[in-house]
C-alpha cells in the first residue's frame, strides 16, 4: 500500500479544490525532517552474491573450512567491481545475515578502517542476524531475528526505510524464495567452475526473473543483476 505524505503549507497550492465537488483524498500529515512528499512503500530485499560459473556461492573467500578454498581470491575484479560494491553498501539501509556470513564478517570488520568509508559504513549499519543459536552478537547495531523467518523478514519489508541487503547468507535466501521475499539479485559470477559446493538456487527452485544489467568487469568477472517478472 502507498501511503502520500506532505505538509499542508506545500501542497496547499496545488489541491485549491474548496470550491468543487470533489472531495481531497489525501491524508496530511507533518513530516519532521523529511520532504515534504514522501512515499512509502515495501522495501526491497536484494540478494548481492559471489557465485561460480556453475552456481556455487558457498565459502567464497574460505573462511567457512568447506574445502572449496578461496576460489574468488585468483581473480580481481578492478576499480570497476570494487565502485559496484562501493555503491551497493552505501545505497542500502540495512543487512540480513546468516549465522556462518555474520561470524566471518563480525570477527573481521569490527577492526578494519578505510578511507573511502566502506568499513565504516558496513559496521554502523543496522544488522539483521537470522540465528537460533546466537543469544548475544557482539556486532556494532545487530538485531536478532527469532522465531519464523519469514514473517520477521515479511515484517520488516513494511517498516520505513531503504532497500535490504542479503550478502551471502544462503541459507537466507533459501528460505525466502519460495515465499516471493526476494525482490533482487545481485550476482558476481566468477569465470570458475567448482563442481560441488552449495548453490543459490538448489534443486526444485523454480523462479522466473527478468535481466535489469549485465556489467563485465576485470579478469571475466560478471554482474548479472535479476529482478522478479511478473506473472
Amino acid at each position: 500500500m502507498r501511503v502520500l505524505r506532505c505538509t499542508v503549507s506545500d501542497i496547499t497550492p496545488y489541491v485549491r479544490l474548496a470550491d468543487t465537488a470533489f472531495p481531497l483524498m489525501f491524508s496530511f500529515t507533518q513530516v519532521g525532517g523529511r520532504p515534504p512528499w514522501e512515499i512509502s512503500m515495501s522495501r526491497k530485499i536484494i540478494v548481492t552474491q559471489y557465485m561460480s560459473l556453475d552456481g556455487v556461492i558457498e565459502d567464497p573467500v574460505g573462511m567457512e573450512g568447506s574445502g572449496l578454498g578461496d576460489w574468488t581470491g585468483p581473480f580481481s575484479r578492478g576499480p570497476d567491481g570494487d565502485a559496484f560494491k562501493h555503491e551497493e553498501l552505501m545505497g542500502c539501509d540495512a543487512m540480513i545475515y546468516g549465522r556462518k556470513t555474520y561470524d566471518g564478517f563480525a570477527a573481521v570488520w569490527p577492526r578494519v578502517d578505510d578511507e573511502a568509508g566502506y568499513a565504516r559504513r558496513m559496521n554502523a549499519l543496522p544488522k539483521y542476524l537470522a540465528s537460533t543459536t546466537i543469544e548475544d552478537p557482539q556486532w556494532n547495531n545487530t538485531s536478532l531475528l527469532r522465531g519464523d523467518l519469514v514473517e520477521a523478514v515479511r515484517a520488516l519489508k513494511e517498516t520505513p526505510g531503504g532497500d535490504i541487503l542479503i550478502f551471502g547468507s544462503g541459507s537466507v535466501a533459501h528460505t525466502l524464495m519460495p515465499h516471493g521475499l526476494i525482490d533482487e539479485f545481485r550476482l558476481m559470477v566468477y569465470p570458475t567452475v567448482l563442481g560441488r559446493g552449495k548453490r543459490l538456487f538448489p534443486e526444485g527452485t523454480a523462479t522466473m526473473l527478468e535481466l535489469a544489467e549485465c556489467r563485465t568487469f576485470n579478469d571475466g568477472i560478471v554482474l548479472l543483476r535479476y529482478t522478479m517478472r511478473n506473472s
